[in-house]
């Protein structure tokens, strides 16, 4: 556990607490609250007295039912008998489930860099290695230094897409070429798609699952804490191949027993609500989002900004020697604002700043943005 980087998100919070009236741009959360359907599915929880019990390890029929059917409508992945849908408390629950399942001690999991903080961590406390992949300038995917990355010892290349903690989005040419190497490697190609609904000006969400005969090797994931305002409810689901089932099943048993059932209850209304619920927070983010946009071009000399077409991340290149959790320090006590570090999602050379604007509303991250251009301008430059 001394080798596990600690989690940057409590220490940031307590940065904040310390620091009264500090607008966060920090935590990757939604600012709206789950839809109608997820609170009046609790009823029906609540109407069933078996429901206090154990369910099921892989998730309750109906929701499993209701999953299927949005993985098919919204990612054109069926489900067949090459693989399995498993509900899990989160995708991080589903990303230690899978590398559990795959790996010996010693092996290797390819993380694109930067990465999501607790994959890394999740892949050292399995005992593993990560082998980190630079991305390119505008932090897409490049599929030949992947490839030449693969070892004996590997056993998965994650990619996550839309992107935290920059908010790209991945082609499908680049997840394709990615996909295709770990088919001619057998090895398994590990797809975060938490930030699978958040897509501007057009561009779509592809999850690799969809391409022909990827079932076999292909572990998806999925999460409801951010398309519907579900954080703290702990429910996501995974795709996994067939022949994992058992293996996961056995990690599932062994950490949680089985998925929340109330959360289940919740998670099988919030996936029936209409897409109204949807479409306008979406729309509401797109709109903080154009502000954002708006107010950090006045940091261009300052900073390089590369394009993000997903999630709800911007990520910074600062032109700084200034250390970055250092940064981050200063701008909380100094100018009350409040973004994550680079160095947490593994971008240890340079000076990176995570800005998230998901979980604010137009005036206060209106607000939040000033403060953090007026921060930055007068640190760096003093």
């Amino acid at each position: 556990m001394e080798a596990v980087q600690s989690p940057i998100i409590p220490v940031v919070g307590e940065l904040i607490n310390n620091n009264p009236g500090t607008i966060s741009l920090g935590q990757g959360v939604v600012a709206y609250a789950p839809p109608p359907e997820a609170i009046e599915f609790l009823a029906k929880f609540l109407a069933e007295p078996t429901n206090h019990l154990y369910k099921a390890v892989e998730g309750i029929p109906p929701l499993l039912t209701v999953i299927a059917a949005k993985l098919q409508t919204f990612n054109s992945i069926k489900i067949n008998t090459n693989n399995s849908i498993v509900v899990t408390a989160g995708s991080n629950m589903g990303f230690i489930n899978a590398i559990l399942a795959i790996t010996n001690i010693g092996d290797e999991i390819i993380l694109n860099t930067p990465y999501y903080f607790n994959h890394e961590m999740a892949i050292t406390m399995a005992g593993c290695h990560p082998v980190l992949v630079e991305t390119d300038e505008n932090y897409q995917l490049r599929p030949d230094a992947i490839a030449q990355a693969i070892t004996s010892k590997t056993k998965a290349v994650v990619t996550i897409s839309p992107n935290n903690p920059t908010g790209v989005v991945y082609s499908q040419a680049a997840l394709q070429e990615v996909n295709q190497i770990c088919r001619d490697h057998g090895i398994y190609h590990i797809s975060d798609e938490a930030y699978e609904y958040f897509t501007y000006n057009g561009v779509k969400h592809i999850s690799p699952a969809a391409f022909p005969d990827s079932s076999e090797y292909t572990i998806s994931l999925y999460s409801l804490s951010k398309a519907y305002g579900f954080a703290s409810w702990r429910i996501g689901y995974m795709v996994i191949p067939k022949h994992l089932l058992v293996a996961v099943k056995k990690v599932q048993d062994t950490n949680l027993i089985c998925p929340p059932v109330v959360s289940q209850y919740a998670a099988w209304g919030a996936l029936q609500t209409k897409p109204d619920y949807l479409k306008n927070h979406i729309q509401a983010i797109t709109q903080v989002r154009e502000l954002v946009i708006d107010s950090l071009q006045s940091l261009e000399e300052l900073c390089k900004i590369a394009p993000a077409e997903g999630a709800f991340y911007f990520f910074l290149k600062v032109n700084t020697e200034i250390d970055s959790f250092e940064l981050v320090k200063r701008l909380i006590q100094e100018h009350q604002i409040a973004v994550i570090p680079g160095t947490t999602f593994g971008m240890n050379n340079g000076c990176y700043l995570r800005v998230a604007y998901g979980a604010l509303q137009k005036e206060t991250v209106k607000q939040g943005i000033e403060r953090l251009v007026r921060g930055l301008k007068k640190i760096v430059n003093s």
